[in-house]
This record gives C-alpha cells, structure tokens and sequence, in this order.
C-alpha cells in the first residue's frame, strides 16, 4: 500500500481498482471510500489518494473485493419511466430494477434521463465506461427526435457550429429534418458530447418542444431488434472489433479473464417490462414517418407484439406497470 506522499507510487488507485472489480463506478467507489466502506489491509480508509497493489487486500462492507472479471458490454432497450440509477431518493423506478436478475453487476456508459428511450449500453468494467464518456472518445450519439413545432433545414445547418444556451455552449449537432407536420416534426440527431439534456434544450433554444426522444446508436453500437428491459451481449471479438487498439487501451479493457459464454439475448421479466398507454393524439399525428433509423425491421408476431407503430409514425411509448 502506498500513500500519496510516496515518491514512486506503485500500483492503481484504490477507487479505480474498486471499478475494475466491477462493483461500482469509480465516483461511487470514491462515495463509498468517504463512507468507510473499504478497508485496506483490515483497516479503514476514509480519503481515495492511495494507491494499492495487488498483495493490498481490500475489503468492502467487510466483504473481499472480487477478481477483476473480463470486460463486458450490454445493449438495453431502456423504456421511458425510468430512471438510469441504482437507486433513487425520490422513490422513482429504476431501470437496474427493471434489469434481469442474473446479469452480473453493472454500471451504464452515461445516461438517459427519465423520458428518454432507446438504447443504453451497461457494462461490468468501470474503466471502459469512463472511456466512452470521456470527450476524447468523441463517439456520435444519434436520436430520433419528435418535436413541437415548426422548423427548416436552414435553421437545423445552423446548430453545426454549436450552439451556447444559457451560458453553457454545446459542440457541433447533426440534425435533419425527416418530416414536417403540421403542428410537429420528426428528426434526426447526432451529438458527441452527451452533457445533460443537450438534445432537448438545443431544440427549445430553436423553438422546438421535444415530445419523444428515442436513442437509436452509440457509436457503432446500435439498437437492437429487443424488447424493453431485455438486454443483449456484444460477443467479446466483436466488442474488441468496435472498440478500436485506442480505445482498448485507454479503457486498460482485460478481454482474457475467464467468463461463461455470453447469451445471445437475456430477457427481463414481463412484470419488469413496460405496459402500452393508449393515447389520443393530434390530427396533423395521423402521417406514417421513416423507420428508425439503425432499427432492423420487426417481423411476424414480434412486429405486432413489441414495436406496434402509434399514429404519429414511432414505435409506441410504454410505460413502467404500476405497483
């Protein structure tokens, strides 16, 4: 164990190591150092400034820290409803409830707030989750964007230069027009920064209201053809593949640990899934809009079942089911 006065410091610092273990973020690993969580070497530790090395043994709730496990990566179908935390002070449903129950221990890549959808990538390596949130990563996040309101082209070319809202300036935004309503408009949005709530106060900045948000890819990493809650595995030589050398080593990602061959799709319970809300919508909602796009077309019963087109030309919102 080496303190942070040492000259020659060895080893990792213990929030990091704590994330490869995968039990925790290494901001919530640094939480749970503040609370005296950990010990290291059967004492308590209360600051994160300290390095350990692997002969360190480190403890949490008086529970050995777990081997480091092999790098994974998940894609979700995240419905609106919920919210991307383990647990919430206001009681709000959580989509790590919602979660299968035999996934290993995982954090998510960022986060979509409350009434946004989509896909949401959940890994077990605190490491490569902080990698595809860094800007450096710069990885484009594309959204299927309903707006209130009216809007052209011209105004939407505008937004590539970026665009300061409140004092707080955002980066360069794809955006296309897809179709224009009447009183709205569907669209197509790509970022790569991800600061909170950029797409939905971009739009208001331009007059827009957003209605529905729906995240469609992460980088090479889209949607997948799943319902909500369930959860699909990216196969370890393909996560290598999209990752990249750089990322890889910058995520310090271990893809040679031991772990049982993944499945190709893990379902969440039905009582976990969202159920369908009926709703009454506007007459200018009447016109069919484009697939998602990066959404692999539904077929059969699944088509029917899990993505049945609403009126205004998007799969239909759900909702958690009331407990």
């Amino acid at each position: 164990m080496t303190d942070k006065s040492s000259p020659t410091p060895e080893g990792d610092r213990i929030a990091k190591v704590i994330a490869r273990a995968g039990l925790a973020s290494r901001r919530e690993a640094e939480a749970w150092i503040a609370a005296g969580r950990v010990s290291v070497n059967g004492k308590a530790i209360s600051s994160p400034a300290l390095n350990v090395s692997a002969r360190d043994r480190i403890a949490v709730d008086g529970q050995p820290l777990p081997g480091r496990a092999r790098t994974r990566l998940f894609m979700c179908n995240k419905p609106r409803g919920l919210v991307t935390t383990h647990s919430d002070p206001e009681g709000r449903p959580t989509i790590f409830a919602s979660l299968p129950k035999h996934l290993p221990r995982l954090i998510s890549v960022g986060r979509l707030d409350m009434n946004t959808e989509g896909l949401l990538l959940l890994t077990n390596d605190g490491g490569l989750a902080r990698a595809l949130e860094l800007p450096v990563t710069g990885w484009l996040r594309r959204y299927r964007v309903r707006a209130l309101g009216r809007v052209s082209q011209e105004t939407l070319d505008r937004l590539k230069t970026g665009v300061t809202v409140e004092g707080v300036h955002y980066g360069p935004i794809e955006a296309v027009l897809e179709r224009q309503l009447e009183s709205n408009c569907w669209l197509a949005v790509g970022i790569r920064e991800g600061k909170n709530r950029e797409v939905r106060r971009v739009m208001e900045s331009i007059g827009l209201k957003v209605s529905r948000l729906i995240r469609v890819a992460f980088g090479p990493f889209e949607l997948p053809d799943i319902a909500e809650c369930d959860v699909k595995e990216v196969p370890t030589p393909e996560l290598k593949k999209a990752l990249g050398p750089e990322t890889v080593k910058l995520a310090e990602a271990d893809f040679d640990a031991p772990v049982e061959p993944p499945a190709p799709l893990i379902r969440a319970k039905a009582g976990n899934r969202g159920r369908t809300v009926e709703r009454k919508l506007p007459p200018d909602e009447t016109n069919p809009t484009p697939p998602l796009r990066g959404h692999p077309p539904l077929k059969g019963r699944d088509k029917k079942k899990r993505r049945r087109s609403d009126r205004s030309g998007g799969p239909r919102p759900k909702y958690p089911r009331a407990k």
